[in-house]
């Protein structure tokens, strides 16, 4: 029997532009085109067929900016399903008061900060003053922050999300796309390319973790989330994906490890992605892979 997975990562994109139109996020002014959509009647369809039993809708960030109002509508359609992970501006002072609005009227579980600009080495967007009243905040309402790093910004922006986690220590984090170097998008690494950089990624034995992640060792309150990119990632280098799961489950433990699809940044079938899980989850034992598919992202999404 297969184990049941909670989707802890997954982008829906609305078939109405008109009700739910593109929107920028803060220094961009343009937005992600979409070639396809991703509704919330859909999205509950395929998790019903692959035996996924809830999942996160996450914000996509490039596509609707901080408007995350299919997010929100969604959710509440569908309270059972979904569990809304909004996208908001951490820069802007007003954002502890309107995530607080969001938990307590609109069923949002969690929020995400994401870094907008490739070429800007800064860490302001995430520890500035302002910043850090937004992670209290979250830390206050008992919801869990989700962070997403582009490759090129891993050596300054891992250092000030642990200074972040030490601050806030009841605060549950999450990783997305785990924070080694396999967390780069397929659009991100043609940047990476484009701007001269070596695109090769670290393989065995520690796969880049010794001079990543592993400054979280002692800090269980973070968490690590395997998408569809690392497993691309891996792939491009010819390396195997169990192994590397395995290799995050020693270090960390499986219970700091979750699964998201990352459905609407690929085009890939949903079917695909949750195969792709399941085999990259084939070295762990049945508690680990409980912990991995299910465990972990119930315990920290409180369902």
């Amino acid at each position: 029997m297969q184990d049941a997975l909670f989707d802890t990562h997954a982008h829906l994109i609305a078939d109405d532009p008109v009700a739910y139109p593109p929107s920028p996020m803060r220094g961009t002014t343009a937005v992600t085109k979409m070639t396809y959509t991703a509704t919330a009647e859909w999205l509950i369809g395929q998790m019903d067929a692959l035996g996924v039993a809830q999942a996160c809708i996450v914000q996509r960030g490039h596509v609707y900016g901080y408007d995350n109002s299919y997010i929100i509508d969604s959710g509440k359609r569908f309270p059972d399903r979904f569990v809304p992970v909004v996208i908001l501006d951490a820069q802007n002072p007003a954002t502890p008061a309107i995530l607080t609005r969001m938990v307590r009227e609109d069923g949002v579980r969690g929020v995400r900060f994401a870094q907008t600009l490739f070429e800007d080495y800064s860490t302001g967007w995430m520890n500035s003053p302002t910043a850090m009243d937004c992670w209290r905040t979250a830390a206050d309402l008992d919801i869990p922050v989700a962070i997403i790093f582009y490759r090129l910004h891993l050596p300054w922006a891992l250092p000030a999300l642990k200074f972040i986690a030490q601050q806030v220590p009841t605060l549950r984090i999450i990783i997305d796309h785990v924070g080694t170097a396999h967390t780069a998008s397929t659009p991100e690494m043609r940047k990476y390319v484009a701007a001269g950089f070596d695109p090769t990624l670290p393989g065995a034995p520690d796969y880049g973790i010794d001079t990543t992640i592993a400054m979280f060792d002692a800090m269980p309150q973070v968490h690590f989330k395997i998408t569809e990119i690392v497993l691309d990632r891996l792939a491009d280098q010819r390396l195997e994906p169990a192994t590397f799961v395995r290799l995050l489950a020693d270090r960390f433990g499986a219970e700091r490890l979750m699964w998201g699809s990352d459905l609407g940044q690929s085009e890939k079938s949903y079917d695909v992605k949750a195969a792709m899980a399941r085999d990259a989850a084939t070295a762990l034992s049945a508690d680990e892979r409980h912990q991995f598919f299910h465990g972990t992202a119930a315990r920290i999404y409180k369902r």
